[in-house]
């Protein structure tokens, strides 16, 4: 089982399964792509039902180590993307009756 999904693999699904061209099925994953993108980029959350939230949340400047060489640097702060699932999405997991 393969543990990649990419949008060539998102878009060959929705050919075969709705019919659409492939340009059109292209079209319809970078548009709902972007969407997500876009919104949580200006809003700093995003809850889809019954799937799960994704948040920005800022992480401090902090000094990392390389291992190898134990050189210290300092590490700046950035913003990360959180996601938090659902409590359906946790019960789909979960279900051992697949």
């Amino acid at each position: 089982m393969r543990i990649n999904l990419t949008k060539k693999d998102l878009v060959n699904l929705i050919y075969m399964q709705l019919g659409f061209s492939k340009q059109v099925s292209e079209s319809l994953i970078n548009d709902f792509l972007l969407t997500i993108i876009l919104n949580i980029k200006n809003e700093k959350k995003l809850k889809l039902s019954k799937f799960g939230t994704f948040a920005i949340r800022q992480k401090k400047s902090r000094i990392g180590r390389n291992p190898k060489t134990k050189e210290t640097k300092v590490i700046s702060s950035r913003d990360v993307v959180l996601f938090k699932p659902s409590k359906e999405f946790k019960e789909f997991i979960n279900n051992k009756n697949d």
